[in-house]
């Protein structure tokens, strides 16, 4: 069995292979380890330049494009490795930055799940929106971070360097135990892309693991790399899936309420978009809306790993305030501004 398997998902990513795969083969030769490479079916040239310039590299085809979530699922499955490490296309890695997460799974075994520092590769001294210091969600299932806060992105002065147990993991790079990546389903398939991390991390710790930010470990994340953080697209799956996020994690107990106040808030934030006459984006939120009542069934009622299941563990990481409010009407624009002890968790959550 392979220690830890390197999976890097492309699609249409050559640059990015060309770019940054060496910095992975460089800094990634821990006893063990491997580097993957699977492919959702690119259409560019990256099959060709895998087989040409890397041919030691193993390398999975897939016949279609499954996104984010379904490549990795059908990509892991062929391997036999004690850890999956789930790593970007668009990320450059560091000397050193393997060891740190492997030490720390082997040392806390009841840590399922974990993760680097993520910073922004044009921007070395600053954290990268889409993973920073760690993730977490407030009650209304906002995803926010350690080191950013909606658009807004701190400089790493060390604030935050201590290992700390957050509530979910950037898909810029995790690393996950595998036999729990199987015992929960793996990645939700009908996410496609994006928060289908948040999800898997949900729900880990319903089943009684930590989720882990390791600062000794450092990566450096271009970001939409598959999609600009402006497209529709992104809009459309983004709000379309903090439903189903919601709607799969959330226990029974009032759930409804915070569903309907978060699509108030959806509401708010599609006429935004109509005010700026971004009708493109007001579209997909609508859109979104749409297809989370079309899609809600599919978890209704089954006790299925990957779906709706009244766990009643107590989740710990969820912010019992309100992300817009503070940041919007109360300026807290940093993570260390905001009040953890406002308001309560309910069980499950």
């Amino acid at each position: 069995m392979t220690l830890v398997s390197i999976v890097i998902l492309n699609w249409n990513g050559k640059k990015y292979l060309e770019k940054f795969l060496p910095s992975v083969l460089e800094h990634s030769q821990a006893e063990g380890a491997e580097v993957v490479v699977a492919d959702n079916n690119s259409t560019d040239d990256s099959i060709r330049f895998m087989e040409s310039t890397h041919p030691s590299i193993r390398l999975i085809p897939l016949d279609q494009n499954y996104g984010f979530t379904g490549g990795y699922n059908r990509a892991l499955e062929q391997l036999d490795s004690k850890y999956f490490l789930l790593l970007n296309s668009d990320v450059e890695v560091t000397a050193g930055w393997l060891e740190p997460l492997i030490r720390f799974m082997e040392s806390h075994h009841e840590c399922g799940l974990c993760t680097p520092k993520v910073k922004d590769f044009n921007l070395k001294t600053h954290f990268e929106y889409a993973g920073a210091a760690g993730g977490y969600i407030d009650r209304f299932g906002y995803p926010f971070c350690r080191g950013r806060l909606f658009d807004h992105v701190e400089e790493d002065r060390g604030q935050y360097d201590q290992e700390t147990e957050i509530f979910w993991a950037s898909g810029a790079c995790l690393m996950v135990r595998a036999d729990l990546y199987k015992k929960a389903g793996g990645l939700d398939e009908r996410f496609f892309a994006h928060m289908e991390e948040i999800d898997l991390c949900w729900r880990l710790k319903r089943m009684g693991h930590s989720i882990y930010f390791i600062p000794s470990s450092t990566i450096y994340h271009v970001g939409g790399g598959t999609l600009d953080y402006r497209n529709p697209r992104k809009t459309y799956f983004n709000f379309r899936n903090n439903l189903l996020l919601l709607y799969k994690n959330l226990p029974l107990a009032g759930k409804r309420r915070i569903i309907f106040s978060r699509m108030i808030l959806d509401g708010i934030s599609a006429f935004r978009f109509l005010l700026r006459a971004d009708f493109r984006d007001f579209m997909a939120v609508i859109r979104a809306h749409a297809s989370f009542y079309g899609m809600k069934g599919f978890y209704r009622g089954t006790n299925n790993r990957n779906n709706l299941n009244n766990n009643p563990v107590i989740v710990s990481g969820i912010y019992p305030g309100s992300i817009v409010a503070d940041f919007f009407l109360r300026g807290r624009k940093q993570f260390g501004e905001l009040n953890w002890s406002t308001g309560s968790l309910r069980r499950g959550q």
